[in-house]
């Protein structure tokens, strides 16, 4: 018989169910709450059970397996009314006592656990799994003191004889590999070969990517019996984080191809590596396998679309992903500033800012270092000035090395270096040899060769390693026609045992990634690539192009300088791109460093002569050329 409630009075809303005595708790939970409740709608639940007669103790169990697991640092109030719950339970069952060590957060349920008055192997794992969410959110590896916890528990888990449940094995082998104990993680792996399932094998794999042990990691991925979703995810993210963004690409292909679905993890770490790399058309499969599962783009993944965009050098597609978020966070918001940054759109960045501070948005350290960024690349002087004014005054945003960096990037650029080495000299920090590093570029490209020599000798007793350091001095000292003195400087380098940075591009075709070396030979389209490249410097001088061999620091005759630069390895791109690439398509390159003065002229060269578009993602922005002309308006 359903119980009968008066009607409400006018202006409250009645209840959105009618509860009757045959109702279970559960049931009724599950019409109250949302699918993944806060503490607040528990609490709003249990008001309701409460004024329809149904908050008996044998339902508080329930509430307490609804509870999300609460945060560290809490009030005591959010832990107290858990206790309050299981106190207030009439059984103090095994299911009650397992789900208040899960939803309070360590090191509660360590002391809660020799005084529960029921307890079955289960509770082991929530004792594990509280140790391992504590460890993963201080990102802790090794704690001497948090291995010994987990050991202890181990102990007793052994002593109960619960040591061989399935579940618990899993939560030792995540404990173990969580804190980095990778021996320890395989012994428990190894002991009992018939008591593992693929959460088994995902713990273990999961515990060599995370410390870098990415071929051990591959070793057991081959030989699992059964992989899943997660298998694939955590293979893929240990490639990304060991730096090896190729593999991880093939990785996240073959999973496609074997007709797995994609989770949102392997998704998101698929468009990072391919963002790394700038390549369009690995970014551009991972948005179409989104497409064809119908996958809704969340706010992770839009942000990780808009990124990857903004970074392949298709600014536009990353703006008309961002447009379309249904929901849109922070990290959204500054993927998408920073990118219009990078391609030079400042005037874009900068309104899309004051977009987001209209739409109730708090600017992030990473927010500002995009809009400083945008001025720096458009030549915003006083815009760049005001921001960096009013990130301290208005939003407490205390200044970082970037914020620096940008300022003085910023004025350098506008030929105000003497600014730039006063706000290095106020700044409340000590700077790093990057922001010296952009005071001498800034004195190599205005001709400041006394300052840009004294600065560039400091530069190399601060960071004496850094290779950077010693070209930007001997391009200084080779402008000046001090050829002994770029000897002495290539001389200290080689003492000292640094070698250049080699220069390489990237081009993508067809799918497949094609790396170029300066003078390379070893592409198996060498000699179609060399006889492109002849046939475009020759259609190029009849257009009036002529060499500019400044950046060749050698003291040998302008034939031999011009013969070095023409072998870039962006012109070799740029040619393989003529074999390869529809003429309506674009050439994209990915250059590991900045590009050179003559090679930028040849590149708008190119797209005059050829009325072919070149786009080049170098080491700090993008250039879209196209009609002779360069976004960056010879301003990089």
């Amino acid at each position: 018989m359903p119980f009968e409630t008066p009607p409400p009075p006018a202006g409250r809303r009645p209840p959105t169910f009618q509860a009757n005595a045959g109702t279970d708790a559960r049931q009724l939970l599950r019409a109250l709450l949302p699918p993944r409740p806060a503490l607040r709608h528990v609490l709003q639940a249990h008001a309701r059970l409460a004024v329809l007669g149904l908050a008996t103790a044998c339902a508080l169990p329930q509430l307490l397996a609804v509870l999300p697991r609460l945060p560290p640092g809490g009030a005591d109030a959010s832990y107290s009314y858990p206790l309050a719950l299981f106190r207030s339970s009439n059984s103090a069952s095994a299911f009650a006592s397992n789900h208040l060590l899960r939803v309070l957060p360590h090191p509660h349920p360590l002391s809660l656990f020799p005084r529960l008055p029921h307890r079955n192997p289960h509770s082991f794992t929530f004792l594990l799994a509280s140790l391992s969410n504590h460890l993963d959110a201080d990102h802790t590896v090794g704690s001497s003191a948090s291995l010994f916890l987990g050991s202890h528990v181990h102990a007793l888990a052994v002593k109960a004889g619960a040591a061989g449940d399935l579940y618990v094995r899993n939560a030792l082998i995540h404990f173990y590999g969580v804190c980095g104990d990778v021996a320890a993680m395989r012994r428990v792996f190894d002991e009992l070969p018939l008591v593992r399932d693929v959460v088994t094998w995902n713990a273990v794999l999961a515990g060599y990517v995370r410390v870098g042990m990415v071929g051990d990691a591959r070793e057991v991925f081959d030989i699992m019996p059964v992989r899943d979703e997660v298998s694939w995810s955590s293979l893929l993210g240990g490639y990304v984080k060991e730096g090896e963004l190729e593999v991880a690409l093939g990785v996240f292909r073959n999973m496609v191809m074997q007709g797995l679905k994609a989770n949102e993890a392997a998704i998101v770490t698929a468009l990072s590596a391919a963002a790394q790399l700038g390549l369009l058309e690995q970014g551009k499969f991972v948005h179409e396998v989104v497409q064809r599962a119908r996958m809704p783009v969340s706010v992770n993944v839009g942000a990780a679309l808009v990124d990857m965009y903004s970074k392949c050098g298709s600014i536009a597609m990353a703006r008309e992903v961002f447009d379309a978020m249904p929901r849109r966070d922070v990290f959204a918001w500054n993927s998408m500033i920073c990118g219009l940054a990078a391609h030079g759109l400042g005037h874009d960045a900068v309104k899309l800012f004051e977009k987001f501070v209209m739409e109730g948005f708090c600017p992030t350290s990473i927010t500002f270092v995009g809009v400083l960024n945008a001025c720096s690349r458009t030549g915003l002087v006083d815009t760049g000035r005001w921001y960096f004014r009013l990130m301290s005054e208005k939003y407490g945003i205390e200044s970082e090395m970037e914020h620096y960096g940008c300022m003085v990037d910023l004025l350098s650029r506008a030929d105000l270096v003497q600014e730039a080495n006063e706000l290095i000299e106020g700044m409340p920090i000590a700077p790093d040899p990057v922001l010296w590093g952009t005071i001498l570029s800034a004195c190599k490209r205005h001709g400041l060769v006394d300052l840009g020599i004294t600065v560039g000798n400091k530069l190399i007793e601060l960071d004496p390693a850094h290779d950077g350091h010693y070209v930007l001095l001997a391009s200084i000292y080779a402008t000046a026609k001090k050829w002994d003195e770029v000897r002495k400087v290539r001389k200290l380098m080689s003492n000292r045992g640094t070698s250049k940075s080699a220069g390489w591009s990237l081009m993508e075709a067809h799918g497949i990634v094609h790396r170029f070396l300066v003078g390379d030979m070893d592409h198996k389209d060498s000699v179609q690539i060399y006889n492109m490249l002849g046939m475009i410097d020759r259609r190029l001088a009849e257009a009036g192009y002529v060499p500019d061999v400044s950046s060749v620091l050698h003291d040998i005759g302008d034939e031999e300088k011009v013969h070095a630069i023409k072998v870039h390895s962006e012109r070799l791109a740029i040619a393989y791109g003529f074999i390869v690439v529809d003429a309506g398509s674009p050439i994209r390159i990915v250059k590991n460093l900045s590009v050179c003065g003559d090679c930028h002229e040849f590149s708008k060269m190119v797209t005059k002569v050829f009325s072919r578009e070149i786009i080049v993602r170098d080491g700090s922005r993008f250039h879209h050329m196209k009609d002779g002309e360069c976004s960056c308006h010879d301003y990089w």
